[in-house]
């Protein structure tokens, strides 16, 4: 899923869109964003560390996220 076309240009524009990273997800700390670094797995890890949700449900928040960006 990380190679689907959104995601690709979520990873080409990650410095841009860190600010919606952390609007999102409020518990996650700079150096979590700074450690994801636009991969779609890490970011699905740290949201699970800071919230203690499922990979699923990781997931599944990152995908809504992403759908509501507008590339």
């Amino acid at each position: 899923m990380s190679s689907s076309p959104i995601w690709n240009r979520i990873q080409g524009n990650w410095k841009q869109i860190v600010g919606s990273v952390k609007q999102e997800w409020g518990n996650l700390t700079d150096d979590d964003v700074a450690q994801a670094d636009g991969e779609r797995e890490k970011l699905a890890g740290k949201i699970q560390d800071r919230y203690g949700v499922t990979q699923a449900e990781a997931h599944k928040q990152i995908d809504n996220w992403a759908n509501k960006l507008k590339f």
